[in-house]
């Protein structure tokens, strides 16, 4: 019996060296299988214009789409979340149906928005994200003229972002820390633009009591539209300014003076204009000759109606909306104040 203690006393170490050497083994595999996952999720391929739509989205019926696209809109889920947002379902439906002007004219309003939320992305380092939102900006209109500009930016901040990782050497859990604030910054971006939307929205709605209160409630939208156009030019402006800046310091010599902007006007952001409802159901057509001034920093000022043709009945809504629309343009930065005219045309 004591020679039967002898030997388990004797297997007790060896059994106990057995067992560390396995657990650590099953360890070793663990983060074998975390880090084979890491690199899978960052090989990922990015989203093209062809794949940006997801597949549920594309199998659903023209009808399916109009109605998702519309509550997305209404809930403000304007290209987020992916798969289940009013851009994927208008570029859809305009997949479908190439003639359907209000998907055309609802892409319009929203692309200035995508583009603003792309640049966000880039700024917050979450370029998964921005990626997509180029990708959609892209199918919407593959010659929108901050596309090249918005894909260097990606490019370039992800070489810059990936080279600083490389260099700090994070810790899965600051990297896990990272990807969280990450997230919450990307929901409040949404937000504030959903926000936006929404009292826009609410300006707009048609008031129920008299006409004078029509006329009023009609003022304060234009009001808010107006505001809301400034503001995002006036971003938009400034950011397209510094990356402008920054291209140019990285391009000339450093004992070289920066040359001055040009005096040729080229577009960064032209959204058409809205579609009178009442003129698009009367299938009515027509055109506005717009004057204005693109000042030195790129902004649009001194809008003004020249003429316009078009049944009388509707011209003073296509100048409206064409003023409001050419408000919304903006420009690079010119050496100085230029007037040019414009025609906006309406047309089914």
């Amino acid at each position: 019996m004591s020679a039967i203690n002898k030997m388990r006393r004797s297997f007790a170490p060896v059994a106990l060296a057995v067992a560390v050497a396995c657990a650590l083994g099953a360890c070793k595999k663990d983060d074998a299988a975390a880090d084979a996952g890491a690199a899978a999720a960052q090989q990922a391929p990015a989203p093209t214009p062809e794949s940006v739509v997801s597949a549920t989205v594309t199998a659903m019926s023209p009808e399916q789409l109009r109605d998702e696209a519309s509550k997305a809109y209404g809930e403000n889920r304007l290209y987020a979340p992916a798969g289940n947002n009013a851009m994927e379902y208008y570029l859809a439906l305009r997949d479908k149906q190439p003639a359907d002007a209000g998907a055309s004219s609802a892409l319009t309003d929203l692309l200035p928005m995508t583009v603003i939320a792309t640049e966000q992305g880039i700024a917050r380092e979450d370029f998964a994200d921005a990626k997509r939102l180029a990708a959609l900006i892209e199918k919407a209109d593959a010659k929108h003229p901050a596309l090249s500009r918005l894909k260097a930016a990606i490019a370039s901040s992800e070489t810059a972002a990936a080279a600083r990782v490389e260099s700090q050497k994070l810790t899965a859990e600051e990297e896990a820390k990272r990807q969280e604030e990450l997230a919450k910054k990307r929901e409040e971006d949404q937000r504030k633009l959903q926000e936006q939307q929404k009292q826009q929205a609410a300006a707009q709605a048609p008031a129920a009591a008299t006409p004078a209160a029509q006329t009023a409630a009609a003022a304060e939208a234009e009001r808010q539209r107006e505001a809301a156009a400034e503001a995002e030019r006036q971003r938009a402006a400034a950011a397209a300014a510094e990356q402008q800046r920054q291209q140019a310091a990285a391009q000339q010599p450093a004992a070289q003076p920066a040359r001055a902007a040009s005096s040729e006007l080229r577009a960064i952001s032209n959204p058409g204009p809205r579609y009178p409802q009442a003129a698009q159901r009367a299938g009515a057509g027509g055109s506005v000759q717009v004057e204005f001034t693109v000042n030195t920093d790129g902004s649009v000022g001194g809008v003004r109606a020249v003429s316009s043709d078009g049944p009388r009945q509707f011209q003073r809504e296509f100048e409206r909306e064409a003023l409001a629309a050419v408000k919304r343009w903006r420009f690079q930065p010119v050496s100085e104040a230029t007037t040019t005219r414009r025609t906006i045309a309406f047309q089914q």
